[in-house]
């Protein structure tokens, strides 16, 4: 199986930074996207920002000066830098990767578990 494992997140006071994790294992064989959803209570799931294995970026208008996202292809490993943080910011963020499939080689959708931010004072 794929895992998709977060760290990283946490309560913070509006203004403030955090640093999510999410480092991908098992049975994949190459990752061409990754990226972070969030979701918070009555809204829908929404792109964060994303990466390519060629490095190509792309962030919601929302986060966009506020939010970097990076990666380590070596160690299918993607981060979240996330600074100027705002109560509205408040969600679980999830990790998502597209890759191939070690065993099938069939391209396939992975998700991680989750993990809660919370920006109140």
């Amino acid at each position: 199986q794929v895992q998709l494992v977060e760290s990283g997140g946490g309560l913070v006071q509006p203004g403030g930074s955090l640093r999510l994790t999410c480092a991908a294992s098992g049975r994949i064989f190459s990752i061409n996207f990754m990226g972070w959803y969030r979701q918070s209570p009555g809204k829908e799931r929404e792109l964060v920002a994303g990466i390519t294995s060629g490095d190509l970026t792309n962030y919601a208008d929302s986060v966009l000066g506020r939010f970097t996202i990076s990666s380590d292809n070596a160690k299918k490993t993607v981060y979240l830098q996330m600074n100027s943080l705002k109560p509205e910011d408040t969600a679980v963020y999830y990790c998502y990767a597209n890759g191939v499939h070690l065993v099938t080689m069939s391209r396939n959708d992975f998700w991680g578990q989750g993990t809660q931010v919370t920006v109140s004072s």
